[in-house]
């Protein structure tokens, strides 16, 4: 059943007499498969003013995006008039990060593996405000969000109580960690806001120490253009010589700051029970268990369409997960990926030519 169809039918008996309206609406949320709501006030916070001079300082790199719209990110009353409220939902993806992808010899952040979270997401937060208009009981406005518009998402969700800012400028829940997906339900309706969480980072250095690039210009300060997030993801254009070798055989983003994040290692609380599968949907696809670079290497675009398609993976596009691949080649010293290597080092695409050229040096060194 269509998620806003189920969550209306049961909407209206879910306000029972006494019972707060911020209640009904968590327990939908529940209902939807969601591991963690909360609710903040639709305004600035402390985090969100930062992002100006975060931008000023340069460490946006070419994600222009973000300053276009900068106002909205930083009010999100500027996003839908009248919002009063911005109800916070996080979704656990697989079973809430403990193991890595299986593929092969190259790596893959543990988030894209399954089919694109914003597709997943975004279907069941529409259904959140399905219910959220009929718990009102009124004519209310909405909108939603997850990851691709106006909204801070993480510290709005810091706001909502959903976790911490941490040092590694992610979102870090007590007792989930940080490997969850996070959504923006932005709402007229005046809603009591939840308590934030304090920060429980404390002197705490490993996400810092263990950054492959060194992308930390200070605790919770992200450099993103020398994050592997960043070059091999949002950057189209050529990874930078001196952050090569460290990409190591990283394809598609990085997780590094998270792995060694202790509140990740913990024993975590049991996601919730899924009566939606939305689990189902985010846990890794037959087409990437066992992937190689070997693999990898060989796609066209046609292929790489089909293997990449309701992926996040896709975000990258042919060419960027190509350049990607060739790095990771370089890195891996596999005689066995010569020819493959040699083959793209032919391309009339000089970004893919000259990523070649680089690993096809390296792994004629390893050769011998």
């Amino acid at each position: 059943m269509d998620p806003r169809r189920q969550l209306r039918r049961g909407a209206g008996a879910a306000l029972s007499p006494g019972r707060p309206l911020e209640q009904a609406i968590k327990d939908a949320a529940v209902c939807l498969g969601f591991d963690l709501v909360g609710v903040a006030p639709a305004a600035p916070t402390e985090q969100t003013q930062r992002l100006r001079e975060w931008i000023d300082r340069g460490y946006a790199g070419g994600m222009g995006y973000l300053g276009e719209r900068l106002e909205e990110r930083v009010d999100p009353r500027r996003v839908l008039a009248g919002a009063r409220s911005v109800v916070m939902v996080g979704l656990a993806y697989q079973d809430g990060g403990a193991s890595k992808p299986s593929t092969g010899d190259l790596s893959i952040a543990r988030y894209a593996v399954g089919d694109d979270y914003h597709d997943v997401v975004l279907d069941r937060l529409r259904g959140l405000a399905a219910a959220v208009e009929a718990l009102a009981g009124g004519p209310i406005e909405s909108r939603a969000y997850v990851d691709t518009g106006p909204v801070a998402e993480r510290a709005m969700g810091a706001r909502a109580g959903l976790g911490w800012i941490g040092k590694n400028s992610c979102l870090i829940h007590p007792e989930i960690g940080s490997y969850f997906f996070l959504g923006a339900l932005l709402t007229t309706l005046a809603l009591e806001p939840d308590v934030p969480e304090p920060d429980h980072c404390g002197s705490c250095r490993a996400c810092l120490d263990a950054c492959p690039t060194d992308a930390f210009a200070e605790p919770y300060v992200l450099d993103a253009t020398q994050c592997i997030a960043y070059t091999t993801i949002e950057d189209p254009g050529p990874i930078p010589e001196p952050l090569r070798t460290a990409h190591g055989d990283r394809v598609f983003g990085c997780d590094v700051c998270q792995e060694v994040c202790p509140w990740n290692s913990r024993t975590r609380r049991p996601v919730l029970t899924d009566p939606l599968a939305l689990r189902e949907q985010l846990a890794e696809r037959p087409e990437w268990r066992g992937a190689t670079l070997q693999w990898l290497l060989s796609l066209d675009e046609e292929a790489w369409r089909l293997v990449t398609r309701r992926s996040a993976v896709r975000r990258a596009k042919w060419r960027g997960l190509i350049r990607n691949a060739l790095v990771a080649a370089g890195n891996r010293g596999d005689p066995a990926l010569l020819p493959s290597v040699r083959a793209h080092a032919r391309s009339t695409d000089p970004l893919i030519a000259e990523h070649a050229r680089w690993a096809l040096e390296r792994l004629q060194a390893s050769d011998g």
